[in-house]
């Protein structure tokens, strides 16, 4: 019996990778809700990173996966430093990082 496929395993993080860079390159995703904008942000980094790091474990099956969502981050937020409204900044990597952490983590338990 065959495993599963290049595309059961690596389309759905491949997928979620270019959504994340896809959202990098809008200039403004501000709102006008003051500091809940800024909280709202940083908590979706979080999420889309742990979701990220959760779907790279799945494809990798190996520890690796936090890594590469870690350097992931890094490039998006250079990404954005390219972005005319947008910024790279290391807190968003740290952020990233933290959550991707918590996907990985949250991963492995469920795989339990």
């Amino acid at each position: 019996m065959r495993g599963p496929s290049f595309q059961t395993r690596w389309l759905p993080a491949i997928a979620w990778a270019t959504l994340i860079f896809a959202l990098s390159g809008i200039p403004t995703l501000a709102t006008d809700l003051g500091t809940w904008d800024l909280v709202l942000r940083k908590l979706a980094h979080a999420v889309e990173y742990a979701i990220l790091a959760a779907l790279l474990l799945r494809a990798l099956r190996a520890p690796p996966a936090w890594a590469l969502a870690v350097v992931y981050a890094v490039s998006d937020e250079l990404h954005q430093h390219f972005v005319p409204g947008r910024a790279g900044r290391p807190l968003d990597v740290a952020i990233d990082a933290t959550g991707a952490l918590v996907g990985v983590l949250l991963a492995r338990r469920l795989a339990r």
